[in-house]
């Protein structure tokens, strides 16, 4: 594979596992030197191994992130980065006149606010060295405006990505930097329970989910392609599923 990325330095938010831990392979393969967050040491170590096999190098981090420190700590163990791909996001199912001020903060603080807050901490370095790659990734259906009835909080803060990349393409597309979200359709992952995959296979047309390695295969596409900015890219079959 060509090493396309060689020289840069990669910050992957959830990079060892699910779609994130095929990111960081992939990132690996064309070069890039990987700065890893994740919250699992057996997940590390095997993305570590994984990565070290191809010749990839790694810096390795364990770290929970919780709303109240999150950015802070992300920043203190990566000061810049010429490649951020955000592959994280808690989800909670809950009713709308359930759902509590918690809630809200945490869902909000870590799909919005902690992308948000690298992508301004990180951008200047990007638009200086005159190029960047920034990869945040939305949710099933949140490619635009939608109603919920079980998971506004972590719906409302993915849609809210859009006009993020927007914004980072609007200001720092002149600079060789480009900012896409990706918004994966139904996706079974390990972190997923039987209940959650059947509900997946149910929801997903022809009864056939995505795979984790389909769509890290399209966002390293997304990455690699200095001609798609400021997009929001849906990955999901055509699937609706809004109204849960």
């Amino acid at each position: 594979m060509k090493k396309i990325f060689s020289g840069k330095q990669a910050l992957v938010i959830g990079g060892t596992g699910g779609i994130g831990r095929f990111i960081s392979r992939g990132l690996a393969e064309c070069g890039a030197e990987l700065t890893v967050i994740g919250s699992s040491a057996e997940k590390m170590k095997r993305t570590s191994q994984e990565i070290k096999k191809i010749g990839g190098v790694i810096n390795e981090n364990i770290l929970t992130l919780e709303a109240g420190s999150a950015v802070d700590n992300v920043l203190s163990i990566c000061r810049y980065a010429d490649i951020l791909v955000c592959a994280y996001g808690p989800f909670k199912r809950t009713a709308l006149s359930e759902t509590t001020v918690e809630d809200w903060h945490s869902l909000v603080t870590l799909n919005l606010i902690l992308p948000g807050s690298l992508v301004s901490s990180y951008l200047g370095g990007m638009m200086k060295k005159k190029w960047g790659r920034i990869l945040l990734f939305g949710g099933t259906n949140t490619d635009f405006i939608r109603g919920w009835t079980t998971t506004a909080p972590y719906a409302a803060a993915k849609t809210a990505l859009g006009p993020l990349a927007k914004s980072v393409a609007k200001n720092a597309s002149a600079f060789g930097v480009t900012c896409n979200v990706l918004c994966p359709g139904l996706t079974d992952t390990e972190y997923m329970d039987n209940t959650a995959k059947k509900y997946n296979r149910e929801n997903s047309p022809a009864g056939v989910t995505l795979t984790p390695q389909e769509v890290a295969a399209f966002a390293l596409d997304i990455l690699k392609n200095p001609s798609i900015n400021g997009a929001i890219v849906p990955i999901d079959k055509g699937v609706e599923v809004h109204a849960v």
